[in-house]
């Protein structure tokens, strides 16, 4: 039998065509990288799981809208702590439905820092820590974190809760695990006590009464009325006098 022989030079031709071939081949099945989605609070919780509850008040507040906004169109730095359901379950019942829509956005507020904040680095925050719920002055919405170790606690001035885990964290939004809501001084503490009444003023003195503008002549009528007034007096108080006088000669 007989062998075909190829000259080297188609060979190699045949070798690069192959291979062109192929390359070609592992490149269209290989799928192009997605681009990453914008970062949305809702679904990392919802992959999380466990967090339905804190899902609902996010979206009936749309206070999660107010989040994904500051993240992707502003680029705010967050910080969530996120209570589980089963620390929604320690509420008294009714809590949350005695509460107004306002005190509900708040509420939310409360558990949001505006910054990014690694757990090794909570120990570096300042008392009171300001939240997304904005005043932190006694009677409005103060935070105080301490840390013990690798234990993180928290208090309101209410209730303390403590940092259970990290959720999620992607060096802008970070997503800690608590076991209880934080409940704000500002809805669920006691009223400040009202202010001291203010001085009353002093009452301002009223001016004279101008006298009334008497007709015209009258003037001449009361000169005469008090010279006659003036005589009449006189003469009683001389009467006497010229009697005796009268008398004695």
């Amino acid at each position: 039998m007989k062998q075909l022989h190829f000259p080297f030079s188609l060979s190699f031709l045949l070798l690069i065509l192959l291979l062109q071939c192929s390359k070609t081949l592992v490149h269209a099945q290989a799928p192009a990288p997605a681009p990453a989605g914008p970062t949305n609070v809702t679904k990392i919780l919802e992959k999380a799981g466990g967090f339905t509850t804190l899902i609902h008040l996010l979206q009936t507040t749309q206070v999660d809208a107010q989040l994904n906004s500051l993240l992707n169109d502003s680029s705010q730095d967050l910080t969530l702590l996120a209570p589980t359901d089963a620390a929604f379950s320690t509420l008294k019942s009714g809590t949350l439905n005695s509460l107004t829509d306002e005190q509900k956005t708040a509420l939310i507020l409360f558990h949001v820092l505006p910054a990014f904040h690694p757990l090794t680095q909570f120990q570096t925050l300042s008392n009171p820590v300001r939240t997304q719920a904005g005043d932190n002055s006694y009677y409005q919405f103060p935070l105080n974190v301490t840390t013990t170790g690798n234990s993180v606690n928290i208090s309101t001035g209410i209730n303390n809760a403590s940092v259970g885990g990290t959720v999620y964290t992607d060096n802008q939004l970070a997503v800690y695990q608590v076991d209880h809501v934080l409940l704000p001084m500002n809805i669920f503490g006691p009223h400040p006590p009202p202010p001291p009444p203010a001085p009353p003023k002093p009452k301002k003195k009223s001016a004279a009464a101008p006298l009334a503008a008497l007709p015209v002549g009258s003037s001449d009528a009361v000169g005469g009325a008090i010279t006659a007034l003036g005589v009449a007096i006189l003469v009683a108080f001389m009467g006497p006098f010229v009697w005796l006088d009268s008398e004695v000669k």
